[in-house]
C-alpha cells in the first residue's frame, strides 16, 4: 500500500490537540443532576450506557482518520521489478555559426541538429545533460540538469548570430569540460557537432581534447554536411537567394579529438544519417537503472470511504437513541 498524496498524512497531527481538548472539557464539565450525598447510589447497578459514553467521540476520531487517508489517495501495486542505474553526465556542444544555415540537410543543418538532439535527450530521462553553444566564441546555454523540459525549451531558442561568427571548436570543448570536470558520474561525455574547421578561439581543439582526456571525458565528434557544395541562403533586398558554398569539414582534427579521448568520429551527410549517429552514441552510452518500478497502481479509497460512512451513521444513531440528551 502506497499513498499518492502522502503530505496529507500530516493532517493526522491535528487530532492531537482535538483529543487533548476533549479530555480537558470532560474534566471541567459539571454533573447534570446534583445531590447532597451519593452513598445511596453506591451499590446501584451501572447502566451499559456508561461504557458507550465516549463511543461517539471515538467514532468521530476514526472518521477523521479515514477521511485523511482518503485524501492521501491509498493505492495498491500489482507488480514491480528491480533494475540498476548508473548516472551519465552529457554536455551537448553545438556549432551555431552562420554556415549551419546551409540547406543541404533539410530544413537546414542547425534545425536538423536541434531536432535530432531533442529526440536523443527525450530518450535518456535518467541522465544529467547540459548544452554548450559555440561559433567565434562559446558559452554554456544550460548547465547539467535532469530537468530536461527546461533544456528542451532552451533548445527552441537556439539560432545563429547569437554570438560572434566563426568556429571556435577548442573553446566549445573547453567550456564543456569546465562543467564536467567536477562531476562524480562514472561516465562523462561530450557530443560535439560542427560543420566546419577551427578558425577562432584561444584554445586549439587538440589541446582541449587533451584536457578532456585528463578528466576522463570522452568526446564524440560529428561532422554535419554533404560533400561538395551546399545551398546557403542570402538576404538580397526583401528576398532570399541561394548561393553554393563549399563544405569544408576538418575531419582529420575531429577524428583526432575523438581518438584522444577514446570517443568516436561520425560523418552525417543527411538527416537520416544524423539520426543514426545519435542512435549509435545512445547504444554506446547506455545507462543501468537501479530503481523499483511499478507497472500498475489501483486506487484503494473505497474501503476507507465505506468505513468512514459507517462511523458517521453509527455516531448519529448513538446520539439519537441510547445516548440522546434531554434539554
Amino acid at each position: 500500500m502506497v499513498f499518492a498524496n502522502i503530505g496529507y498524512l500530516f493532517l493526522l497531527l491535528l487530532l492531537i490537540p482535538y483529543i487533548i481538548w476533549y479530555i480537558w472539557k470532560g474534566r471541567k464539565s459539571g454533573a447534570s443532576l446534583q445531590v447532597s450525598d451519593t452513598k445511596v447510589y453506591a451499590k446501584a447497578p451501572k447502566s451499559y450506557k456508561i461504557y458507550l459514553l465516549h463511543a461517539p467521540f471515538v467514532l468521530r476520531i476514526f472518521t477523521f482518520v479515514l477521511i485523511i487517508l482518503i485524501l492521501a489517495r491509498p493505492q495498491s501495486t500489482n507488480s514491480w521489478k528491480n533494475s540498476e542505474t548508473e548516472g551519465i553526465d552529457i554536455m551537448m556542444c553545438l556549432d551555431i555559426s552562420t554556415s549551419m544555415l546551409s540547406e543541404d540537410i533539410r530544413p537546414n543543418r542547425l534545425q536538423a541538429a536541434k531536432d535530432v538532439a531533442a529526440e536523443f535527450i527525450n530518450g535518456r530521462p535518467n541522465d544529467n545533460i547540459g548544452l554548450t553553444l559555440f561559433a567565434g566564441e562559446s558559452f554554456v546555454q544550460c548547465p547539467l540538469t535532469v530537468d530536461h523540459s527546461v533544456l528542451l525549451n532552451l533548445f527552441q531558442g537556439i539560432r545563429c548570430n547569437m554570438i560572434v561568427d566563426g568556429t571556435a571548436i577548442g573553446m566549445g570543448i573547453a567550456d564543456a569540460v569546465t562543467h564536467l570536470k567536477s562531476s562524480r558520474a562514472k561516465s562523462k561525455v561530450i557530443i560535439l557537432l560542427t560543420d566546419g574547421s577551427n578558425n577562432m578561439g584561444d584554445i586549439s581543439p587538440l589541446t582541449a581534447a587533451e584536457i578532456a582526456k585528463t578528466y576522463g571525458i570522452r568526446v564524440y565528434t560529428i561532422g554535419v554536411g554533404t560533400n561538395g557544395m551546399a545551398p546557403y541562403p542570402v538576404q538580397v533586398g526583401g528576398t532570399v537567394q541561394y548561393i553554393s558554398m563549399p563544405v569544408v569539414i576538418d575531419e582529420k582534427t575531429l577524428t583526432q579529438i575523438a581518438g584522444t579521448t577514446d570517443g568516436s568520429y561520425y560523418r552525417a551527410t543527411s538527416r537520416s544519417k544524423l539520426e543514426k549517429v545519435y542512435k549509435e552514441i545512445d547504444k554506446l552510452e547506455k545507462t543501468k537503472l537501479n530503481v523499483k518500478s511499478y507497472n500498475k497502481r489501483t486506487e484503494e479509497y473505497q474501503p476507507f470511504a465505506l468505513l468512514a460512512l459507517l462511523c458517521v451513521l453509527l455516531e448519529i444513531l448513538l446520539r439519537q437513541t441510547v445516548l440522546k440528551k434531554l434539554p
